[in-house]
Parts: structure tokens; sequence; C-alpha cells
């Protein structure tokens, strides 16, 4: 929660309103003004990040705990609190349990750089951190990585045959209907009415560049420095994309059941969700958080984006009804779909289905940002969707992703106490978490040593305690792959060598 903005703030020695330089160990002046339109935690964390980003905190540096900067700067303790963690979301801080928030590593690289180099940059622009997206894989070793999915069931005959459909389709001489081509979008509608049990018509229906690019769009629907809710483990990108949008984190707890409502959730104008497998923790959100969620968002006029991340992909466990099919008006859920799981991420393609008061707004900053998605990839799809070929598709690649999640169960289901799976019911990724005194971060490690890579939710997290865990991601290994990782992997936590 943010400090109300006409909260009191000392005028005594050391406040920065009094005028005389703070006794704090930073080595910078901080001027929190209060009456701005800007509120006092944005107003910190806009002053620590310029400060962090020209050098003058240097990487490393251990800022004063929450409660002794707040007395020092004569404000709440909410007020630090808030903006230290809008700064660790970004990645301008690191927080870790036992050494306190301290100034990232490499948080002024990147402008260092650029006025090194030759490119001219003007003395106002700052860059901003690196984007939280892994790099491509490199060559070697077997990669736990998520985010991928195998192209190996993909009939390559029907793939061409798509293409040249495509191909044969008139060129057109306009750039088309920015929300997407009528034909395909209706084909989306019924594609998720029969997967996902979600009815809805075309018109509800916008095409994108993927499930990132509809999450920008709903961004600019919003006010200035709207509070969002987001998963407290959650989509890094997803998450960095909130905060270059000057909007304001609000964490969700996590447990067994999804994200954690109750009567003590704070308002905010929207939530973001990864119902039907948590990203990364894997969970699925039950029923009655999913009904208690659209009764905050109810009560307190707010927007819910439901990320159907890995929706199609569950073994044995039944599907769970659609945050945005148990909407009651049919007015609070913008739910979003990607065929880059099912099909290819190379597409870039995916869509969104929203209220119908929001679809001309959200096709507006469609036109201005790009005018609309490319036709000849709309009409390879429609050929795969018309024909049949996206289903056939989605069940191959299920049994196919099956089959490894059975090896990886077979392997490391056995490691209990020490180890045990979460999210094995559904979607392209597992975590194992870790007891004491096994640690994330060194089984990592030591993993890497031995050719396995895999990811911790260091980097994942933006509050609260980092899980101990392991993100292990499928979507892109062959069941003999997965085998030989795993073994390595319940050598490394069973002390074997």
């Amino acid at each position: 929660m943010v400090a109300p903005r006409e909260a009191p703030l000392q005028t005594g020695k050391g406040s920065p309103l009094s005028g005389s330089p703070l006794t704090s160990e930073l080595p910078i002046a901080l001027n929190l003004k209060r009456g701005m339109e800007q509120p006092l935690h944005a107003q910190l964390a806009e002053q620590l990040r310029a400060a962090a980003l020209s050098g003058a905190l240097p990487a490393g540096l251990q800022l004063p705990g929450s409660r002794t900067l707040a007395a020092e700067l004569g404000v709440t303790r909410g007020v630090v609190a808030d903006a230290y963690a809008e700064l660790v979301a970004d990645g301008t801080l690191e927080a870790t349990v036992g050494r306190g928030t301290r100034v990232s590593a490499g948080a002024a690289q990147t402008q260092v750089q650029s006025r090194a180099g030759g490119g001219g940059a003007p003395d106002w622009f700052v860059a901003p951190v690196p984007a939280p997206v892994d790099g491509p894989v490199q060559a070697g070793g077997i990669h736990f990585r998520a985010g991928v999915a195998t192209t190996a069931t993909l009939d390559i005959r029907a793939w061409r045959q798509a293409w040249a459909a495509a191909a044969r389709a008139e060129v057109a001489g306009d750039y088309g209907d920015p929300a997407g081509e009528p034909e395909l979008r209706a084909a989306l509608a019924a594609f998720v009415g029969r997967s996902r049990g979600l009815g809805t018509g075309a018109g509800r229906v916008l095409i994108t560049a993927g499930s990132l690019q509809a999450l920008n769009l709903i961004l600019r629907l919003l006010p200035p420095r709207s509070s969002i809710l987001f998963e407290a483990v959650g989509y890094r990108a997803a998450r960095q994309a909130i905060v270059d949008a000057g909007h304001t984190l609000i964490s969700l707890e996590q447990d067994a059941d999804g994200p954690v409502i109750t009567s003590d959730t704070p308002p905010a104008r929207l939530a973001y969700v990864t119902p039907s497998h948590s990203f990364p923790l894997g969970g699925r959100m039950s029923v009655p958080r999913r009904l208690a969620l659209l009764e905050w968002a109810a009560k307190h006029d707010a927007l819910i984006v439901e990320d159907d991340y890995d929706g199609e992909f569950r073994y044995g466990a039944p599907p769970l009804p659609t945050l945005a099919s148990l909407d009651p008006q049919g007015s609070r859920v913008l739910y979003l779909g990607t065929l880059s799981k099912v099909l290819t991420p190379g597409l870039r393609t995916g869509f969104l289905i929203g209220p119908p008061a929001l679809m001309p707004t959200l096709i507006r900053a469609r036109t201005l940002l790009d005018s609309g998605h490319p036709l000849p990839v709309q009409h390879a799809l429609l050929h795969l969707l018309k024909t049949g070929e996206v289903d056939r598709h989605i069940r191959r690649t299920r049994r196919w992703h099956a089959g490894v999640r059975a090896v990886l169960t077979r392997i490391l289901e056995p490691l209990a106490p020490h180890a045990t799976l979460g999210g094995i019911e559904a979607g392209l990724h597992v975590c194992l978490f870790l007891s004491p005194p096994l640690d994330a971060r060194k089984v990592a490690t030591e993993l890497s040593k031995r050719g396995v890579h895999v990811s911790t939710l260091d980097t994942y997290t933006f509050a609260g305690e980092v899980p101990n865990a392991l993100l292990l991601g499928y979507g892109g290994l062959t069941i003999h792959g997965a085998e030989t990782g795993a073994r390595e992997i319940a050598r490394v936590i069973s002390g074997r060598k």
C-alpha cells in the first residue's frame, strides 16, 4: 500500500523539507515535496533510481533500513518500503534475506556505456535496466528452460500447406483490419470456445503479437500511476512492463490454491494473474479463489488480466473454468491467449478477448502501435485453424509433453522430502522445492558445472522471501534429454557424484 499523499512530514533537523542536510550514510541529498501530484514513494524511487543509474550510488552499496530512512526523511515507513519494492522490481536494487537492500551490480553500466560510446545520446536520456528475459540458449548441455515449446510434433506437410495457402491469398494494398482479419478472429473465438469453454464472438477478439504486447495495450487503458495487483512470484517481463509504464505494483501472496484474495486485499485498478498454471510456481488457482478475485474486482471497480499461460496443457487434472467465463457481466476480465506454446513462439501471435466497451480503445492502441498483425501470418493461421490442424497438433503435443512429464515425475518424486515437485498437473514447467540445508542457488551452480542448466526463483520474486526452488522448464526437451537431466539433478540433490 502507498502512504497517503497528505501524510504529515516532519520538518525538523535532518528532514528533506527543512533545508538541512540529511545525516544518512547515503552519499546523496534526497528532497521529497508534499502536495505534489507524484506520490512520495514515487518521488523517492525516482531519486534513488537516478542516483544508481548515474553511479552516485555505487553497486553493492547497502541502503538504510526502511524504518531508519523513513525516520530520517520524516515519512511513514510504507513510503520507503514501497519505493524499495518498486526499485527491486525493476532491478535497480536487490534485496536478500539477512543482507538487506543493496544497489544491484551493473545498475549504472548501461548508462555509462551509452555515454562512453559514439552514439551521442542526449544528456537527458537515462537508459533503462536490461529487459528481464533469458538470452539465446548456448550450445551444449541440457537446458531446462521455461517459455519454450517443442516443434518436434509439428506436421511439416500441414505447416507448408498453410503457408502455401497464405501465398495464394490476394496481396492486399492496405494494412488490413488493425484488430485482425474478421475470419481469423471468428476462428479463434471458436477455438477458445471448444478448448477452454469460453464463449465469445469475433467482435471481442483482438489479434496481438503475443501476450506481452496484449498486456502493454491494456496498460494504456489505465490512468497514470495506477496500482496493480501482481503475484509476488511471477512473470518477470510482465512485471517490468508494468513498472516501465509508470504504474505501482502491489504484491499478491500465493499458496497452493493460487493468489490469496481476502477482505483485506487492497484496492487497485487492475490485477494480473496466471490462474491456469501459475508462472513460475506452477499451481492452479482454485474456483473459490477465482470467484473471490471477481468479487474483489466488482467491489473496487477494477479489471483483471487473465493470462491463460499453458492453459492448453493438462495431464489428468480436470480443466477449471476461465475467469472470463465466470465473469457474470463480461465486463471485468481481459483474457490473454497465445499460439506461441501451441505452435511456435516464432509466429509471434496471440489474442486478447476483452469486454465490448473496451475493445475500441484497445484497437485504437494497436492501430497507433503498428497498424495490426502481418496478413500472411494471419492467413496461414486461419488455414491451420479451419483445417483442424491446430487441434490435432495440440493433441499430439500434449501426448509428447505428457511423456516428458512422466519421466521427470518418475525420477524426481522419490527425492521427497528433500525435494518436492510442484505444478506437475499442467503446463510446460515444474518447480522443484528444496528443503534445508539444500540451497537452490548452490544446487543450480553445481548442476551448471555438470552441463545441466536450471533457473532459481530469485529474479521472479519481487516481494517476500524467495522460494527455495529450481524452475524446470521442459517444453523444449525430448524424453531422453529430460531423463538425462533429471538423473543428474537427483545425483546432486542426493549428494552422489
